[in-house]
């Protein structure tokens, strides 16, 4: 047991089986022993690798919608362009880089601004963005982004915010809960929280008994602060994320360490902690705001970005091994059996008026 993991053991045996999102932001967020806060998750030697650290054609791409939603919605200056959630700073950089080139306009009058709470890793966005350009500002909530149009992007962010579960029983939906066994050794348990049978989406009002429902209110709740901030400055929004594009039951909740999967409880604080994002839920949040949202899986939005036609240029000055990595970055990125159908894209904008 890891000593985040004798931490929350010791609190379910003085107090209860606590929620599956508290489990969750305890084993990333914990100050002491958190995932995010004592490890470097990131990139081949870390636990996992993310678009932006497979291909700079990623950022390249996202770049270009971000320099298009600018000039459809009339160039508007001053303008904040934004990431939440950077990582290393990778998906940033290359964003920069791109609109340099496309948008020197943008690229020289724009704030560009990260939100991060992590000090660890702000440090090391700082040291990946130094020789980019623009000055940089970081923020730890969108809130107190200046009050301009935003374009902002984020790439695994909402799998990464705690989400509760509720499992169907005979006594209707009770919220899934962390317990432990007469041993001390996790495992799951039905707390006393429920969930109304008429807030449920129509696609599960009739699962099965021992069926699994999750909502993400912290997600949710992201969202509607992003949707907000849009829709009353303007701007546009794009995200990444596995995930589903219509709601349905099941548990999504997972574990990785070292590329691979493990159980959710083996190593609290030291395994990352996610499960897939309910676009549909984001997209009605949006909604309510009264922008335009769209979804697609990450594969059709970047091949209808230019994927391969990028692909094909970087690859004319490169040499056989260059280009056979190209070609296996580009399966990567869309190919079906890999992140192009599993990853969705929810893009936000102000709903246009000439429809």
């Amino acid at each position: 047991m890891t000593p985040l993991g004798e931490r929350i053991r010791r609190l379910i045996a003085a107090a209860g089986p606590i929620s599956v999102a508290d489990y969750m932001a305890a084993c990333l967020f914990d100050p002491q022993h958190g995932y995010y806060t004592t490890r470097e998750p990131f990139g081949r030697e870390g636990d996992f690798v993310t678009a932006p650290e497979i291909s700079q054609m990623f950022g390249e791409l996202v770049a270009v919608w971000i320099v298009q939603a600018w000039q459809s919605g009339g160039m508007p200056m001053p303008a904040t362009v934004a990431e939440i959630g950077p990582g290393r700073g990778t998906l940033m950089k290359d964003v920069i880089r791109t609109i340099r080139r496309l948008a020197p306009d943008l690229a020289s009058r724009a704030d560009f601004a990260l939100i991060e709470t992590s000090p660890r890793l702000i440090a090391a966005q700082k040291e990946a963005l130094r020789d980019a350009g623009p000055a940089l500002a970081w923020h730890s909530e969108v809130e107190t982004l200046p009050a301009q149009p935003l374009f902002v992007v984020g790439n695994e962010i909402f799998d990464a915010l705690p989400f509760r579960q509720f499992v169907r029983t005979d006594e209707g939906w009770l919220e899934r809960a962390v317990g432990t066994d007469e041993k001390g050794n996790f495992r799951f348990a039905t707390g006393t929280g429920a969930l109304p049978h008429h807030v449920l989406p129509p696609e599960v009002r009739d699962a099965g008994i021992g069926s699994i429902f999750e909502i993400a209110p912290a997600r949710e709740a992201l969202m509607s602060a992003i949707a907000e901030r849009v829709a009353s400055r303007g701007g546009a929004g794009i995200f990444f994320d596995y995930g589903h594009l219509a709601p349905s039951a099941g548990d999504t909740f997972q574990a990785v360490r070292r590329h691979r999967s493990e159980d959710v409880f083996a190593s609290p604080g030291e395994a990352d902690l996610t499960s897939h994002v309910d676009f549909s839920a984001l997209a009605h949040i949006a909604r309510t705001h009264g922008l335009e949202a769209r979804m697609t899986t990450q594969g059709e939005f970047l091949l209808g970005m230019g994927l391969l036609e990028r692909a094909g240029k970087l690859g004319q000055a490169a040499g056989d091994d260059m280009r056979r990595k190209i070609a296996a970055d580009v399966e990567r990125l869309a190919g079906p059996d890999q992140m192009g159908d599993l990853f969705k894209v929810i893009t936000i904008l102000p709903a246009r008026t000439d429809r």
